[in-house]
């Protein structure tokens, strides 16, 4: 693809999708992120186009919940929806996994990249939590274990890790080629990968871009962005 021409001598375009709010905080630090990565990001969202084919990384950020609909399920009371959002990423997911650029999900984005891979979700988590709080926190106040020599373990570079919780949804059934490589204290859900090794996505069910103060969560982004030098340009 051209516009991937010359990535090692230039900022690689990392694209995010994400609600269209003017105070977005979650945007604001995945900017910053992308960009002590080495990468420049642009916004994508109903009101920030930006075409597809100008992007060499993908994404796919936090917020309200994915439509039931997408994995035949039924609307809860009070629950907040954004079909337009829901369609313009899962356009986009389905861009990156046919041209097979990294891609990074985040909370809602790993939830949505399971969906669009034919998998589900538990609508609401809170009545099941045991040993972990439903207090959602910006702070590394959980803990996720690894799976053993997975991607996101060795991106990591950790078997444990501290984590954020913001999120009352997690996977549930797992879409096509979809593994689990993290669960929390209570079993659910934390991270995602392909089983396809060339494949080059990850998702995660909490905030690294809240916990850039930590080396470990500023690697995710490192990672898409070093995914992109590594590809050959196509001219």
């Amino acid at each position: 693809m051209a516009h991937r021409t010359g990535a090692n001598s230039r900022r690689i375009v990392v694209g995010v999708t994400g609600n269209a709010k003017w105070w977005s905080p979650s945007w604001f630090c995945i900017r910053l992120a992308v960009w002590l990565a080495g990468g420049q990001a642009r916004r994508i969202s109903v009101k920030h186009l930006w075409p597809m084919a100008q992007i060499d990384a993908l994404i796919v950020s936090g917020g309200d919940d994915i439509h039931p609909s997408l994995y035949g399920e039924e609307e809860v009371p009070k629950a907040h929806y954004d079909p337009a959002r829901d369609a313009l990423e899962q356009a986009h997911i389905a861009w990156a996994l046919k041209h097979n650029l990294p891609m990074l999900g985040i909370c809602r984005g790993t939830q949505l990249i399971n969906v669009s891979l034919g998998g589900s979700l538990h609508q609401d988590i809170r009545a099941q939590r045991k040993l972990t709080s439903n207090r959602g926190t910006v702070l590394p106040r959980k803990m996720a274990a690894l799976r053993a020599n997975s991607s996101l373990a060795c991106v990591l570079k950790a078997s444990r890790l501290r984590i954020n919780s913001l999120h009352h949804q997690a996977v549930d059934q797992l879409g096509t080629g979809v593994r689990i490589v993290a669960r929390d204290l209570d079993g659910f859900v934390q991270g995602i990968e392909p089983e396809e090794g060339s494949l080059k996505w990850l998702g995660v069910q909490w905030h690294p871009e809240y916990l850039l103060y930590r080396p470990q969560h500023r690697r995710l982004f490192k990672w898409l962005v070093q995914q992109c030098r590594h590809q050959s340009p196509t001219g």
